[in-house]
Formats: C-alpha cells, sequence, structure tokens
C-alpha cells in the first residue's frame, strides 16, 4: 500500500471534482495546482500550492506552457525505490508528486462545433496534460493517474475505502484507463488531420505498404502488415487490394484441411467456387476446377502441397491471377512463370492473428476470428437413419467450404469435392436453389450427395428440395425451435442429418 501525500490537480472540467478536493484535505495531502483550477480550490477554502512557485515560471505563451518543467515531471516520474533517483530528487528539489488529477482540452466538443475556427481546433490540442497523463501512468508502481472526469466516483471510493493509500492492482487499472485515454484522443486528432487523406502522411509509417489502388479504381488502398514475412512473390506485378482480400480468405479456407491430404481451393470475390481433396495433387486440381471453371477463370487458386510440373501443366492452361503454393518445382515454375503478370506467391509457415477488426459507422468492431473446425465426433445424429462414414467424411468437408462461404449458404459436395454453393442469398431455400442449379449445370449428379448450411433450418422446406434431387445427408448447427419437422422430414425419407452445435455466420 502506498499513501497519497501530495497531489497535482490540473482540469478543464470541474464537475464534481468538489468532493474529491475536499476529501484530500481532510486526509491531509498537499495538492499542488494551476490556473483556474487553482482559483477553484481556494474558493472551496484549499491552500493549494501553484505551479508556478513550485517551478519559478509562470504560464506563458498564452498558456501554452504551464507544467512542462522538471519539477513537475521529475515529482512524477522518478522512483521512489531507486536509490540513485531518490537522490537526484533530493539534490534539485523536486517535490513527490503520489496522485495526478488531469484531464484534457476538449478537442472533441470543440471539433464539433459549427462556430469553431481551424485555430480554435488546433488551439485546444493539448500537449502538457497528455504528458502529464503518459508520465503518470507509466510510473504507476509509485503514481496514481486519473484521467477523466468519469473516473472521479472510482476514484473518491478508492480513497475514502483505504483511507489515502492505493495499491499496486489499483495504480494499473487507472494508468489503463489513462492509455485508453490518450490513445482515443490522440485518434481524434490524427483524424481531423487525415481528413484528405494525407497518403504522404501514411506512406511514412511503417508497414504500411501502398497498394495500386483500393476495391475500385478511384479508392485509394493500403496494407500495414507484414506481407514479405507471410509470403515470397516469386513472379507477378503487384498484389492489389481485391488479391489480398480474396488471398485472406484462401488461406483461412486452406488452414481447414490436414496438410497431409493434398487439398486445392479456387476462390474468388471471397468465395469458393471450386474445393477438393484428393490422392494427388493434380487429381485434385481438376476435381475442384470442374465444380465451376467459368467462375475459376480470374480467380485466385491455394493449394497446401508444393506445385509439380504435372499440376503446372495444367494450371497454365487457365488465366488465374494468384497462385499459392507452400513449394514449387524448380520446372513447374519455370512453366508458370511464362506470364510475367500471373502473381506466384509461397507461403511462408507465419503464425496470424486470431482477431478480426472492421472499421464501420464512426468506429472500429472487433471478435475473435472464427476458428473453430468440427470433427467426427462432433457430428450428433439427430435422425434416425445414420450418415455412413463416407456421408461423414463428405459433411464434414462441406462444414469447412460452408464455414468460409458468404451466409445465408448452402453447400453441396461428395467425396472431397464440392459440387456447388448458394452464396450471400437473403433466404436459405434460395441458397440451396442457386446450389442444386449450378451444380446441375456443370454436370454433377446430387444422388448421395450431402448438403451443409451454416445455420438452422426453421422450416422443413431445405431438406424437402434437397430430398427431391438425391441428397441423403445434411449437417447443420441445429438450434431453431422447428428443428423436428426437419428431423422428422428426414425420418420420413430416410436422410440422415446431423447437429454440430456451431453457428458459422460469414457477413
Amino acid at each position: 500500500m502506498k499513501k497519497i501525500r501530495s497531489a497535482l490537480i490540473s482540469v478543464f472540467y470541474k464537475d464534481n471534482l468538489e468532493k474529491i478536493a475536499l476529501l484530500l484535505k481532510e486526509q491531509d495531502v498537499t495538492i499542488y495546482s494551476t490556473g483556474g483550477t487553482q482559483l477553484f480550490l481556494q474558493n472551496l477554502g484549499l491552500k493549494p500550492i501553484s505551479i508556478e512557485s513550485l517551478t519559478g515560471y509562470p504560464s506563458i505563451f498564452g498558456g501554452r506552457l504551464k507544467t512542462l518543467h522538471p519539477k513537475i515531471f521529475g515529482g512524477i516520474l522518478y522512483r521512489r525505490e531507486d536509490e540513485k533517483d531518490s537522490s537526484e530528487a533530493e539534490q534539485y528539489e523536486i517535490p513527490d508528486i503520489d496522485l495526478v488529477i488531469v484531464d484534457l482540452y476538449p478537442f472533441e466538443e470543440t471539433l464539433s462545433s459549427s462556430k469553431s475556427t481551424e485555430e480554435d481546433i488546433i488551439e485546444k490540442i493539448d500537449i502538457g496534460g497528455v504528458s502529464l497523463i503518459r508520465a503518470a501512468a507509466k510510473n504507476h508502481n509509485d503514481v496514481l493517474i486519473v484521467s477523466d472526469r468519469n473516473q472521479y466516483q472510482e476514484l473518491f471510493e478508492l480513497l475514502q475505502t483505504k483511507n489515502g493509500s492505493t495499491e499496486i492492482a489499483d495504480r494499473r487499472k487507472f494508468a489503463s484507463y489513462a492509455f485508453a485515454t490518450t490513445s482515443h484522443y490522440d485518434t481524434k486528432i490524427f483524424n481531423f488531420f487525415n481528413q484528405d487523406g494525407l497518403p504522404a502522411f501514411r506512406e511514412s509509417i511503417k508497414p504500411a505498404k501502398k497498394l495500386r489502388y483500393g476495391e475500385n479504381p478511384h479508392q485509394a488502398g493500403y496494407f500495414y502488415g507484414d506481407l514479405e514475412g507471410m509470403f515470397q512473390q516469386l513472379n507477378g506485378k503487384e498484389l492489389s487490394y481485391n488479391n489480398l482480400v480474396d488471398i485472406d480468405a484462401c488461406v483461412q479456407l486452406i488452414d481447414e484441411f490436414d496438410t497431409s491430404l493434398p487439398t486445392v481451393a479456387i476462390i474468388k470475390h471471397t468465395n469458393a467456387c471450386g474445393v477438393a481433396t484428393g490422392n494427388n495433387l493434380n487429381e485434385t486440381y481438376l476435381k475442384a476446377l470442374a465444380a465451376d471453371p467459368v467462375s475459376a477463370f480470374g480467380g485466385v487458386i491455394i493449394t497446401n502441397q508444393k506445385i509439380n510440373v504435372e499440376t503446372s501443366q495444367e494450371l497454365n492452361k487457365l488465366f488465374f491471377e494468384v497462385l499459392i503454393a507452400p513449394e514449387y518445382d524448380k520446372e513447374a515454375l519455370e512453366i508458370l512463370m511464362n506470364k510475367k503478370n500471373r502473381m506466384l506467391l509461397k507461403r511462408n509457415p507465419v503464425e496470424v492473428s486470431k482477431k478480426m477488426f472492421k472499421t464501420l459507422l464512426n468506429g472500429v468492431i472487433e471478435q475473435d476470428k472464427d476458428l473453430h473446425t468440427e470433427v467426427i465426433e462432433e457430428l450428433k445424429t439427430v435422425t434416425l437413419k445414420q450418415p455412413s462414414e463416407e456421408e461423414k467424411n463428405a459433411l464434414l468437408f462441406a462444414i469447412k467450404v460452408c464455414k468460409h462461404t458468404k451466409s445465408n449458404t448452402i453447400v453441396l459436395a461428395k467425396e472431397g469435392q464440392l459440387f456447388a454453393s448458394g452464396v450471400g442469398q437473403t433466404s436459405r431455400v434460395d441458397a440451396l436453389k442457386q446450389a442444386i442449379e449450378k451444380a446441375k449445370h456443370f454436370g454433377f449428379n446430387l444422388d448421395g450427395a450431402v448438403m451443409a448450411s451454416d445455420a438452422f433450418f426453421p422450416f422443413p422446406d431445405c431438406v424437402e428440395i434437397a430430398h427431391n434431387v438425391g441428397i441423403t445427408a445434411v449437417v447443420q448447427p441445429g438450434g431453431s425451435i422447428k428443428d423436428q419437422d426437419s428431423i422428422q422430414y428426414c425420418d420420413q425419407n430416410e436422410m440422415a442429418m446431423v447437429f454440430t452445435g456451431i453457428r458459422h455466420f460469414k457477413h
């Protein structure tokens, strides 16, 4: 426990400060203060020590410079248990400052006011306040920092409960609040200065990579991250924004599959138009291509196996944008490099983030990535008919593809091959009809195929449509209040259905 014996209070907003100040007075805490805050405290009957009398300097430059002085920052930053720090503090007559209560100039409020000029906004960029907050948060081992008036009640209860003392856990918690305060504040300032894009400024931030353009040619595009650490580009033009989005979809999908089993995925606009597993790479590629050779044109292809000569010869017949593989045979690479713009990437074994971020509205949302991959033991049979081993394997294959397809989605598959999928439909029935029509268009016989859905069936219509075209087994998460309707239809028509208990929406 550390007893608070001195405090620096310098705030723009005085709301609810009175009870804090009076409590500090009761606890015999020495208070240092500035300007309007000092006057406010004096009107409460307190006798704060002015910063000017401590530093020997008045507030100058129109108030721009008040607290930036070694006696202030020294009192906050010196380490109490460090013998040399303590000796220097004594030598230069630097007082202890155990509590810092500082807020920031109202930059956001000034920015949002229609009456504010640019000069008004610039003047509300706080310098000393941010510095004091960061200094106190950094030295939270010895100092408690309160960076926002919304923290006053928590501070009051802490001082009252612990009689003016704090523990390291208390100081660390308030330090986390402090860095959140400065981070938010700096972001608002950055957005103000970056309102026109300022590409030169963005390019100065490493590892920013300027892309040819964004999603469309009229949009600027940038990549922040270590792209070279993840891929070695062996051929082709620079990757575009859309290339990167598709490559990310490829990586996420291929990582669902065991590397011991040759797997190929062909992606178009982040959705798989072809996926297959097989006994050898060339056979697997041809199975993946067969699912939709039309959409594969101009697509992005990924495999978990070394590209050999035979497969490179087949690949060379197709126009595609990007090919990703862990390795390439020398001769295979020579064949594929015949087209100079074809982008060939060698994937490095790099661990990627388990978090996802997306900007929307006036902020950012974050979530954990959907890293759950179903295994055979998790498939819960809910129908009288049990799926065969072949059907179980096909169901697991289908749900992996389904997980990485835009909702609402239905995936049709058989024996390690994607037949077709219904992508991004507002109705699950429409998704199924789209998948069936597409599968038939490319010559697939759906007898004995399986169906996967990213979410439950609220009605039995989908299983009825599936049964009518020969589908024999279904995988879905379950969870509808009308699950029994679909189960009953399956039982009446000798279909197998399994629940996973896991929903895989992808918006």
